[in-house]
């Protein structure tokens, strides 16, 4: 969901210091008691569930043998980043998951934890801590199969740390699931102009275009940080149907679905690495 960390260049990483941007957490703050209002500011990301839940759950599907009838993502161990009121986080519980779900906005985790307390199922399945990804990755090395990062990208300050802090708690092999805007023109006039200012679909200010990343940037950032790109697919909203459906250019939103390299967990040392090399470690990882 909608998050707002900002990220330092330290290592190791210290939580002496405040990693949130507190610009983008007071204007999250505000809505944090509108979550779960399907028909208020966040009626574009409930509806969003209806593709990108069965993205991530049929991909996953495709790279397991293990099939529970029922509870199809049985046993895999999800960490939803900038998780808000858990709108996604409920979904992925259902499907069988184990999610951990993150925020650093405390009020967004309040919210989350007092809407899954009303189904004991889900209350089981998911965890909330009001968290910057950072804060967690020493307590979490290595300790999920899957990370989603729903519309979280576009709040990051510095995203390659979002990136290398995501590789260190995925398990090898592990899937990390994006969706985000792509900075285009279309995607300031739609996005900001139109979604914000004359249709309300968003709150204006949620986001700045010079945070959208386009798809090529964080193919980059990721194949660079150890990671294989497997999927990117465009995503289109329908402001009149108030629903979403996929398409084949990205130049709005799009999904992306890369894999962490086995072999790259075994070093985490790119840091001091010159710039070839780390290209020539990736090309060889991937």
């Amino acid at each position: 969901q909608l998050s707002l960390f900002r990220f330092t260049v330290k290592r190791p990483f210290s939580t002496s210091h405040s990693s949130v941007d507190s610009k983008e957490m007071k204007k999250f703050q505000l809505l944090a008691h509108k979550w779960w209002d399907e028909e208020g500011e966040y009626a574009a990301l409930h509806s969003m569930n209806d593709i990108r839940v069965p993205f991530i759950r049929d991909t996953l599907l495709s790279m397991s043998s293990n099939y529970h009838p029922g509870n199809p993502l049985s046993g895999i161990k999800i960490l939803d980043v900038g998780c808000g009121g858990g709108l996604l986080s409920e979904p992925l519980g259902r499907l069988g998951a184990s999610v951990t779900g993150i925020d650093p906005v405390e009020d967004n985790i309040r919210t989350a934890d007092q809407h899954k307390s009303f189904d004991p199922v889900l209350a089981k399945r998911i965890q909330y801590k009001s968290s910057s990804l950072e804060e967690i990755v020493e307590e979490s090395m290595e300790t999920f199969d899957v990370i989603v990062a729903s519309e979280v990208v576009e709040h990051v300050a510095d995203l390659e740390m979002f990136i290398k802090c995501c590789s260190q708690v995925l398990k090898p092999e592990g899937s990390l699931f994006i969706t985000t805007i792509n900075k285009t023109q279309l995607s300031y006039v739609l996005g900001i102009v139109v979604a914000e200012k004359i249709m309300g679909i968003v709150p204006e200010g949620t986001h700045e275009w010079e945070k959208f990343v386009s798809p090529e940037e964080l193919e980059r950032l990721l194949e660079s940080n150890g990671f294989s790109v497997r999927t990117v697919n465009g995503m289109l909203y329908n402001p009149l149907s108030g629903s979403w459906g996929w398409m084949e250019s990205t130049s709005l939103n799009y999904a992306l679905h890369a894999v962490k390299s086995g072999a790259w967990a075994q070093s985490h040392a790119t840091d001091t690495l010159p710039e070839t090399d780390i290209q020539q470690r990736s090309a060889t990882a991937g």
